[in-house]
């Protein structure tokens, strides 16, 4: 099992990111909490990691904290939440805004991200309430991987594209794009802007 990745920072395609591992790139899938503090491109990064075996893949997912690894961890465990589901749940509300959700039996605001329905909410409200009494109560932004970066060319692009990778439909997405800012922003700061704008 790969516990974690530490190497070079070499390319960014939100969600993907490829990290150079004295020689060797290691493609990992990250949430968007995730890549909001990632250092620029040529820069060591060391990432948590899971990896998850289906039948026609392997995938590799990197976190910055253990507390989104283990959040993770613990979704992937819900029936009928799979790993890119519960990326998109990590990439769309915070460890903490999460927990709080279980706790207050909020279903209306789970709801508000992309795949998640009532019943579904429901469930995951359900499964978790028991889990998350294991979670650490400190902010796990506060474990800092490195700097927002600007690198990009056609951020915008790019932030369309990693919502539709999250599950966002294509029309939705840009409507949610017309909400914000994107003009001389990053990708990281037109993502931030918008999940901000979508999630309590």
């Amino acid at each position: 099992m790969i516990g974690f990745i530490r190497g070079v920072l070499t390319h960014k395609e939100p969600p993907l990111l490829l990290v150079d591992v004295q020689g060797v790139g290691y493609e990992l899938e990250v949430p968007m909490s995730t890549l909001f503090r990632l250092p620029a491109i040529g820069a060591e990064v060391q990432l948590r990691t899971q990896l998850v075996i289906r039948d026609d893949q392997q995938t590799l997912f990197g976190f910055g904290t253990e507390e989104e690894r283990h959040l993770f961890r613990n979704l992937v465990k819900v029936n009928g939440v799979g790993a890119k589901l519960a990326l998109t749940i990590l990439s769309g509300i915070s460890v903490e805004g999460f927990i709080r959700c279980v706790e207050t039996e909020d279903k209306a605001a789970l709801t508000k991200l992309p795949g998640i329905g009532r019943k579904t909410a429901e469930r995951l409200i359900l499964d978790m309430r028991d889990r998350i009494e294991t979670f650490s109560r400190h902010d796990s932004a506060a474990e800092n991987i490195g700097s927002i970066p600007d690198d990009g060319a056609s951020p915008r692009a790019e932030a369309f594209n990693a919502l539709v990778t999250l599950g966002y439909k294509p029309a939705e997405t840009r409507k949610m794009l017309e909400k914000v800012a994107t003009e001389n922003q990053t990708t990281e700061e037109i993502l931030r802007s918008v999940l901000r704008a979508a999630t309590p």
